[in-house]
């Protein structure tokens, strides 16, 4: 089922991302989480994309194996690292003839190691690019990021949503917020997208705090910030990951019945291959059903 019918017809809509394993053992990690995280009916799932190397395959591979084996609905990421336009065809052929109907299309982080991004001498240089390659010839649902923060490379929030508004024009039917942890961000960033023309459906995505240094490593790297009052109490239990998971899993829960008492269409859970947190959340939001509480969908 495309994403943009789900879209239109379920309110709200819960989505897990996972990311390609690249070991055996990871895959019975991944295989192990997803047997869990089935039983919470999500509306869809996605897999990350993995540039270059089995890592790659794998993304294909497992959003094929979720689609056909396990009944999910899967959306497989796609970049335009590293792939010459001949082998992001072959890709979506493959999909298209596994019966995948859906794309997040990405121009994807410069590979491990480097710093710049370069796009492949025949390949693409932006994802509004990929959106119009797949549009142009295929029937996917296609979807796209946008960043409540502003994108890194971006000069500002004007030209950051000059360029959604592009992706939107270009195709996509809706938009996943890379991770935050501020609500004010996403609100702010809703209103200012409807101000400029960009009418789609715009799902939070919510990263579940469970380990202080990884969150730190991630935020680092992608460029969210988090709140100074939240900071200083991951910081007072950095020692202890258990009470980091209890304030994890406690401040993502209000975070996310915040934003859908509030409007928002659904939420994107980022579960790092892991089930725990999710799970718990997802079960105290679908018992208080702070949704019902929403004046408008934004």
């Amino acid at each position: 089922m495309r994403i943009d019918q789900i879209l239109r017809e379920r309110r709200p809509v819960f989505s897990f991302e996972f990311f390609p394993p690249r070991t055996d053992e990871g895959q019975r990690q991944l295989e192990e989480t997803i047997a869990v995280l089935r039983d919470d009916r999500p509306d869809f799932v996605s897999v990350t994309y993995g540039a270059g190397g089995s890592t790659r395959e794998r993304t294909v591979e497992v959003t094929k194996w979720m689609k056909q084996d396990l009944g999910i609905e899967a959306m497989a990421h796609l970049s335009c690292v590293g792939e010459p336009v001949s082998r992001l065809r072959e890709i979506l052929d493959e999909l298209q003839a596994a019966g995948i109907e859906n794309i997040l299309a990405l121009r994807g982080d410069p590979p491990r190691g480097e710093s710049e991004w370069r796009p492949h001498p025949q390949g693409l240089r932006y994802s509004v690019e990929l959106i119009r390659l797949i549009t142009s010839n295929y029937d996917f649902c296609v979807g796209a990021a946008c960043f409540p923060e502003v994108h890194p490379e971006a000069e500002s929030l004007e030209e950051d949503l000059r360029y959604a508004r592009q992706k939107v024009e270009a195709g996509a039917s809706f938009l996943i917020t890379q991770l935050f942890f501020d609500n004010a961000l996403y609100f702010d960033f809703v209103d200012e997208a409807r101000a400029h023309g960009i009418d789609v459906p715009i799902i939070p995505g919510i990263m579940p705090i469970t380990n202080y240094k990884q969150i730190k490593t991630i935020t680092g790297m992608c460029g969210a910030s988090i709140p100074r009052s939240l900071e200083r109490e991951l910081r007072a239990r950095a020692d202890d990951p258990d009470s980091v998971l209890e304030l994890g899993v406690a401040y993502a829960t209000l975070q996310c019945s915040d934003l859908l008492a509030r409007g928002a269409p659904g939420i994107h859970f980022y579960t790092l291959n892991r089930s725990t947190a999710t799970r718990a959340i997802l079960a105290a939001l679908r018992a208080a059903h702070p949704w019902t509480r929403a004046g408008s969908v934004v």
